[in-house]
């Protein structure tokens, strides 16, 4: 419509925020003080989870997949991640995603626990295909939104993550991370990636190091210790996102 400002350089105004795990979402809904929504705008019987809430100029929904039905735990993964993304991308219509989440680390690329990345570039490391062109379409690289003001100005570290569905590392899987050069793993990134491609919304991921992958500690017992305390400091990353974001477009992260 004529006087309606262009989508690059019109102020962000609607944000959603995924989440994989309750653990990780509970601290960001609190430093927001975001409400739970009932009626989400989701289909019937999905166990999917919307926070709703407001800071300054923008309107925020913060979304994870909820609890499995068969077994009580976390809805964990690429599945559960790629299909309560769509659904809210088409619910909420959003500026901007934001992926929020832990992630395993490579010392070997300068992680160390607690650490806040901003990811520069996703791909799947477990989708062997080999395939002559299904072969990239198994590790779909796709680019997270650059927003190289947000980086300098809050002064976090880029890498690049890799995603699979497994949270051990099995020696194909291994091979696949090193390949995909990555300095962070983790279950979701790159489904979230692939559907924000998709459907052209700008996405950005926001990762704190939970564990080291090539340390000397077992990855589940390493995750485990230090999910609660590494959750505990990704809401206040997340916090200075929404701060730096908020007022600015697309064009100024």
């Amino acid at each position: 419509m004529a006087g309606e400002p262009k989508p690059h350089i019109r102020p962000l105004s609607n944000i959603v925020i995924v989440v994989a795990m309750e653990t990780e979402a509970l601290p960001i809904v609190n430093r927001f003080r975001l409400t739970h929504h009932p009626h989400s705008s989701f289909p019937e019987r999905v166990p999917w989870v919307r926070y709703l809430g407001t800071y300054k100029d923008l309107s925020i929904n913060l979304i994870w997949p909820g609890k499995d039905p068969a077994t009580g735990v976390d809805s964990i993964g690429t599945i559960p991640s790629a299909l309560v993304t769509y659904a809210a991308i088409q619910a909420l219509q959003p500026d901007l995603i934001i992926n929020a989440g832990t992630t395993g680390g490579f010392k070997a690329k300068g992680a160390s626990i607690g650490d806040i990345f901003i990811i520069s570039d996703c791909a799947f490391h477990d989708r062997r295909i080999p395939i002559p062109g299904f072969d990239l379409y198994g590790v779909g690289l796709r680019k997270a939104f650059d927003t190289p003001n947000l980086t300098k100005e809050l002064n976090l570290k880029v890498g690049r993550l890799s995603t699979g569905d497994s949270l051990d590392m099995a020696l194909q899987d291994e091979s696949l991370i090193k390949a995909n050069d990555a300095t962070v793993i983790d279950m979701e990134g790159a489904a979230i990636a692939y559907v924000a491609d998709l459907l052209k919304v700008p996405a950005i991921f926001v990762k704190a190091v939970t564990n080291i992958v090539d340390g000397d500690k077992p990855i589940v017992e390493e995750f485990l210790e230090n999910l609660a305390a590494v959750a505990d400091a990704l809401d206040p990353a997340v916090e200075q996102v929404v701060k730096f974001i908020n007022g600015k477009s697309v064009s100024e992260l």
